[in-house]
């Protein structure tokens, strides 16, 4: 039987609820593999992180549905960690389908009256309720989009320059992700007058037994480097007897490209970056770039708090 896709906080409410009221009190982590079970996830999924590694998201996902539960006061906490359906609870699992209604509505009553300009953490609480999605997943989705409009400015950023420039870049962003290690002078750009189609060189050792050649294409985003390009590119790495190549361009590269890339069997090797590519590189590795905000998200100490006496 196929597996169900990851199921979002608010549609793990009736599901927490009915196991605890079948089971009694149940501590976060035992809710994991029934609810696993009961959506028919696999390994893969039940582990999966987010793209930051910090923390699983279906873990994340029970611990917000259960928080909503909790500030709905359909749930209580013993202690922390630990819950229990209320009778309040039990009476509403009887009519689930006004279980998100009844929470969101309770989220409303906690809400302070404040002025139109101002908002607090308990808005954005009712409000993230609303949606299929936790806050901290709507955190990541918010410096996704941010990272997109970046990447976005930095390609037009690279394309108000002139092409020297941009190989010159390419040759800074390819040192900077460590090709070359500590050998200086490790990378160099070749004359206009005679690049023989390579733009730029990157030794790999002290003597330069080893050398990654760069071809960089400064195209408007929009367009297509076609298989030709490639085949031209692999000619020339041939001529200079190197069988190692990296073709980055701030466009991107047909199907036809790709697959001929793909296809060299390891005899030559291409490497291709793509515009999308080549800004998240730029991005990553800090070239050009400065930290402009840095947030912090804390959370408890679950050794700490766990070694004092409950009461």
């Amino acid at each position: 039987m196929k597996a169900l896709p990851l199921p979002k906080h608010d549609e793990l409410r009736v599901p927490i609820m009915e196991l605890l009221n079948t089971k009694g009190t149940m501590k976060l982590r035992d809710f994991v593999e029934p609810l696993a079970g009961h959506y028919k996830l696999s390994d893969d999924a039940v582990n999966e992180m987010y793209p930051s590694g910090n923390g699983h998201i279906f873990y994340d996902r029970i611990s917000w549905a259960l928080s909503y539960l909790n500030m709905g006061g359909l749930l209580d906490k013993p202690k922390r960690g630990v819950y229990n359906i209320n009778e309040k609870g039990k009476d509403l699992l009887l009519t689930p389908e006004l279980i998100d209604s009844y929470i969101d509505n309770e989220l409303k009553k906690r809400e302070p009256v404040r002025s139109k300009n101002k908002s607090d953490f308990t808005s954005n609480i009712k409000e993230q309720s609303l949606s299929n999605n936790t806050p901290q997943e709507e955190l990541y989705a918010s410096f996704e989009s941010i990272k997109e409009s970046i990447f976005d400015e930095i390609l037009e950023t690279i394309l108000s320059k002139t092409p020297a420039a941009f190989e010159q870049l390419v040759l800074q962003l390819l040192q900077k992700m460590g090709y070359g290690g500590a050998i200086k002078n490790s990378g160099f750009l070749t004359k206009y007058s005679n690049d023989g189609g390579i733009d730029g060189i990157i030794k790999e050792d002290i003597l330069g037994f080893g050398r990654i050649h760069l071809q960089a294409k400064r195209y408007k985003t929009d367009s297509i480097i076609g298989r030709e390009d490639i085949q031209k590119f692999v000619g020339a790495l041939a001529v200079a007897q190197s069988n190692k190549g990296v073709f980055i361009t701030t466009s991107s590269f047909s199907k036809g490209a790709i697959d001929y890339a793909n296809s060299l069997n390891g005899s030559t090797t291409i490497i291709l970056i793509n515009g999308k590519q080549l800004a998240s590189y730029i991005y990553e590795y800090s070239l050009g770039m400065q930290v402009e905000q840095t947030i912090e998200i804390k959370k408890l100490d679950a050794d700490y708090w766990d070694s004092m006496i409950d009461e």
